[in-house]
């Protein structure tokens, strides 16, 4: 009864005494009954006509339902009319001269008609009613609860009859439960058809998703897999039931990808917001291959996430391509880069005929190999004629000058890194040993390298493995290492700044690069070179070189080396003026210090006592600064300051190597 008391048409029936003595309380409950439980209409409307028609067994009811079209009314229920009258007024069309039941529902009100053979209304209808025996017919309109028509109630007598009270009451009373049950009855056939079609737009949508060439897949707010469309069933060659499975993003993600999207899985979905992420996804013959991965939340009116849409599209092409040409354009930017002192070996002393044999020895094997040699002497050069003499001559050749690189960066730059390993790492980049993978890679300056790098440098040489940054997956390189150094590692290695496993490891093959001092007839052909070299590039041509230029060439200590004369040339290519090459011999000297003052010519002589002293212990070291038998330990000095002191004062401590 709860629910029959919240129905606005039964709260409007007006709660008189004298209709629960018209109609059997137990009777009307019945009628209440089928029709919350949803008894067919039919058989409510029946069961409806049936308890009026118990009011009075002379009483002949009947119920229109108006159509779709708001226009026609047709029988609902009309089992006590005769057939031949039915036949004769189903589908009449409203009006205000239609009957009763016609009249009604045009005009939203109650008709009553007492005698049929007489009144206007029924011009139309007149004979079949009086045919079949009926000359009063009362009708009321079945209203909605918002005050749409229905259909109508209908009361026949078979003879002359004006309706008392309670009649009027009484078919006013079975209009309202009617309309409770055609209400309800279409309400639920709408609700029927509203998921019809709900489940048809559902099927075609599928169908449209199924066609998209994209992954697409629907998630819960935690991320499980809801729904999946056709192209990720073929593509996984997974069933349904295994991609709804709590560990598919386990089975088809690659290991490194589940444990990267793992640590990030909780915090991008509690978000809230879209997000993407690249992954590498199993295809059903085996093959990883790389997505981009779009997701996308839908929100309640709370804005809480209730459901999550993934599309995912094949970047693998995209990935592979970008990863060959970072590789190539490292390579070619490595080479082009290069413009350096050398383009080709120049000279033919014994010192460097003794370098170049060592070179075409140890080329063809994959050997790591430590030169050693002062600045400026052309070890790059050296390690590039070793590359271009192996058998990963078609390879890349990478060098890294490991002085150059800010210690925070250096391992970042040889071993690569992932998305998000640290600030501004935005994308997963390779590093030198994965570009050079195949190649050989170059270590300059290899002795500058700090204390955490040189391990996984060791690494590298033992296991020929490494790991990125952000990553603890090993990586397996095929590289060969040439390794580069002006300083002494085994002075490092004993003031614990080098390790010493890590230069047996460099040093399988040590080739010591002469210093131009030492292959002084090699500066006149090197001379030719670098004039014929800048003399193209600055558009002059030179017929001789002056021979005192020449002779001071050969005089100079040259303490950068070959880069030294190389600047020297340069600059003095783009200065000349005339046919012949010649050079200002002054850029060769030093500069004497001026003597102003007595403090000034006191400060002086303890200079030159410092000399003295510094150069007297460089020469006792055979030119050696580091090290327990080196002339910073004879002296007591730091390393470090003893530099310093070298080069302020403008000793030449490499003619102590050679004393």
């Amino acid at each position: 009864m709860a629910n029959a008391k919240a129905s606005p048409n039964l709260e409007a029936l007006p709660p008189s005494p004298s209709l629960a003595q018209i109609l059997p309380s137990d009777a009307v409950l019945d009628a209440l009954k089928m029709i919350l439980l949803g008894a067919p209409l039919d058989q409510v409307l029946t069961t409806i006509t049936r308890l009026i028609e118990a009011y009075s067994t002379r009483m002949l009811c009947s119920i229109f339902l108006l159509d779709d079209d708001s226009l026609h009314l047709r029988y609902g229920v009309a089992a006590s009319l005769p057939e031949a009258y039915r036949a004769a007024t189903d589908g009449i069309c409203i009006g205000p001269d239609v009957g009763s039941c016609g009249t009604a529902a045009y005009l939203r009100r109650p008709v009553f008609v007492s005698d049929i053979a007489s009144d206007p209304k029924w011009v139309k209808f007149r004979d079949f009613a009086l045919q079949s025996g009926l000359r009063a017919a009362w009708s009321t309109p079945i209203l909605s609860h918002d005050g749409k028509v229905l259909g109508t109630f209908g009361m026949y007598y078979r003879e002359v009859r004006q309706p008392g009270p309670g009649e009027i009451q009484l078919i006013d009373y079975a209009s309202r439960i009617a309309g409770i049950a055609i209400e309800r009855d279409r309400s639920q056939t709408a609700l029927t058809r509203a998921f019809e079609e709900i489940e048809k737009s559902e099927g075609q949508l599928r169908h449209i998703v199924d066609a998209i060439p994209q992954m697409i897949a629907v998630l819960n707010p935690e991320g499980t897999v809801l729904y999946v469309n056709q192209t990720v069933l073929d593509y996984t060659g997974l069933a349904v039931e295994e991609v709804m499975a709590k560990d598919v993003c386990y089975r088809v993600s690659n290991s490194e990808d589940v444990a990267r999207f793992r640590c990030e899985r909780l915090e991008l979905f509690s978000r809230e917001v879209p997000f993407q992420t690249e992954k590498r996804v199993l295809r059903k013959d085996g093959q990883y291959r790389w997505f981009l991965i779009h997701y996308n939340p839908l929100l309640d009116d709370q804005g809480r996430v209730i459901r999550w849409y993934a599309t995912g599209i094949d970047i693998h092409d995209r990935v592979e391509a970008e990863e060959r040409t970072r590789n190539e354009n490292l390579a070619l930017r490595e080479q082009i880069d290069r413009d350096s002192m050398f383009e080709d070996i120049a000279g033919s002393s014994d010192a460097l005929h003794k370098v170049l044999r060592q070179v075409r020895k140890v080329a063809p094997s994959d050997s790591t190999i430590l030169i050693l040699g002062e600045t400026g002497t052309g070890k790059e050069l050296i390690a590039r004629a070793i590359h271009k003499r192996s058998n990963r001559a078609d390879r890349a050749f990478i060098g890294v000058n490991c002085a150059a690189i800010p210690p925070s960066l250096i391992a970042s730059e040889l071993f690569g890194h992932e998305k998000g390993a640290f600030t501004g790492a935005t994308q997963r980049r390779l590093g030198r040993f994965e570009s050079a993978n195949g190649g050989t890679i170059f270590l300059d300056e290899v002795g500058d390298l700090p204390p955490e790098v040189q391990i996984a440098l060791l690494r590298v040489l033992q296991e020929r493995e490494i790991e990125r940054v952000g990553s603890d997956r090993p990586i397996s390189v095929d590289v060969r290492v040439l390794a580069a150094t002006h300083r002494d590692l085994n002075a490092l290695v004993a003031e614990g700044k080098f390790r010493q496993d890590l230069l047996y490891r460099l040093n399988v093959v040590p080739i010591e690069m002469p210093s131009l001092r030492e292959r002084a007839a090699d500066i006149p052909l090197l001379v030719e070179y670098f004039i014929d070299r800048f003399g193209k590039k600055a558009g002059k041509k030179f017929k001789t070189i002056n021979r005192k230029t020449l002779q001071l060439f050969q005089a100079y200590g040259w303490p950068g080396n070959v880069r030294e004369l190389q600047n020297v040339i340069e600059r003095a290519v783009i200065l000349s003026d005339g046919d012949t090459f010649s050079v200002d011999e002054t850029w060769l000297k030093q500069q004497p210090h001026q003597v102003a003052s007595p403090t000034v010519a006191l400060n002086g002589a303890l200079l030159t006592q410092e000399k003295e002293m510094i150069e007297a212990a460089l020469a006792e070291s055979r030119g050696r600064i580091a090290g327990p038998a080196g002339a910073a330990a004879k002296l007591g000095l730091p390393t470090r300051t003893l530099d310093s002191k070298i080069k302020r004062l403008g000793i030449n401590k490499f003619r102590f190597k050679i004393s």
